[in-house]
Parts: C-alpha cells; structure tokens; sequence
C-alpha cells in the first residue's frame, strides 16, 4: 500500500559503541527483509559513551578495563563475541587499540541529516562506523571526518565549514539529553513511533519481526 505511514525510526548509538555496529547491521538486514511492505523513516540520533573524554582519547584495553570493572580476559570474550556476532550480519571488526571523543561525529552526522541528501546521513554512519570498528581509525578527527563526508557524496566545503566551528552543537546535545531522560541508558537503542523501544544488537529476525508487529498494529 503505497499510502501507508512510514514508521519512524529513532536509532540512539554511538560510532565509538560496537554494539552499535552489529545493531545497525543487523536492522538493515531486517529492513531488506521486510522489503517494500513497510516504510520507514530512518534518523540516527546521538548518545555519547564517552562525553568527557578529551582529543588525545584512550588506550582502548585500559579504558575499558577501568570504566567496566573487567579484566584483560573478558574485555578479549568481549571483544571475540561481539566480532562473532558481526560477523554473522555481515559487519567486520578489525582491532580497536584508542577510544576518542565523537561529539563532533554526531555534529556531523546531525548535519547529514538536515542538509545532505536523502540517505546521506545513514551513509556517513556506516563510514564512521566501519573506520573506527573496522579500520581503528578516529572517529572525532576532522580529516576522518571530511574524507568520509566526501566519500559517501556530501559536501566537503561544507563539512568542512561545519566541522571548523561550534555549528550543530545544542542540536546534538539536546536530543542526547532527551534520549537519556526518556530512559535510554544503553545502546544501541531502536524506538519505533516514539512508542516502542528495541534494545541492543538484536538478530535480524527480532528487528523484522518487531517492525512488521507494529506496523499491523497501525
């Protein structure tokens, strides 16, 4: 039915989550699987692991170790799990030995959404995503940042105008704010209609199951 409403998709993470990444991966398995049937309206919206963090970023192992209370041996269970489970929705881990700030990924990303191209936005995720999870490279650094822009057809001198000043940033922080006093504590967060909240790396089935529950319902 070409007339039916579109769900809205809030997809809360953050490109420094892995989860995030095997979420995202998963949900657009689930999206070609329910094909044409149902219609969405997908927007990536923020959340931030590690706000506080400075340029210079982290070791990932001691960060991690510190901030989660776990040992070397489970952050590598980890670490194997999750690339498992990447893996299995087609998403290649590679190492990640930093953690950075990616407030200004989010800048970006939110810009994405409100000047570039349709699909521009979900575009420039998956390039965050897989350089930072799949290539270790710094999500927060501007010259990542611009080369990523434009290789998925957005505009650099603007991308790059954006990402020289301040642009963008109540515009991240506030829906941050807002996720976080709607409950959200963890991502990769999908909520559906603003009603219905999926959480975490999910296998497809889930996904699709879920969107084709509550586009029924109407």
């Amino acid at each position: 039915d070409a007339t039916m409403t579109p769900l809205q998709i809030d997809f809360v993470s953050d490109v420094a989550c892995p989860w995030c990444a095997v979420g995202l991966a998963s949900f657009e398995r689930a999206l070609k699987e329910v094909g044409d049937d149902i219609a969405v309206d997908l927007h990536f919206q923020p959340f931030e692991l590690n706000p506080t963090m400075g340029g210079e970023g982290a070791d990932a192992a001691e960060y991690l170790i510190a901030k989660y209370g776990m040992s070397h041996e489970q952050l590598a269970v980890n670490r194997k799990r999750i690339a498992e489970r990447g893996a299995a929705v087609g998403f290649t881990f590679g190492e990640r030995k930093h953690v950075w700030n990616t407030f200004d990924s989010h800048r970006l990303l939110y810009w994405a959404g409100v000047e570039g191209a349709s699909g521009g936005q979900h575009a420039l995720k998956q390039a965050l995503l897989k350089a930072y999870h799949g290539e270790g490279r710094n999500p927060g650094a501007h010259d990542v940042l611009l080369e990523l822009a434009l290789a998925v057809g957005l505009d650099g001198d603007r991308a790059a105008a954006v990402l020289a000043g301040t642009e963008f940033s109540d515009e991240v922080r506030e829906p941050e704010r807002f996720w976080q006093e709607a409950g959200i504590s963890a991502v990769p967060a999908v909520v559906i209609n603003r009603r219905h909240l999926i959480s975490g790396g999910q296998p497809p089935e889930v996904f699709a199951q879920a969107l084709r529950k509550i586009a029924a319902e109407g």
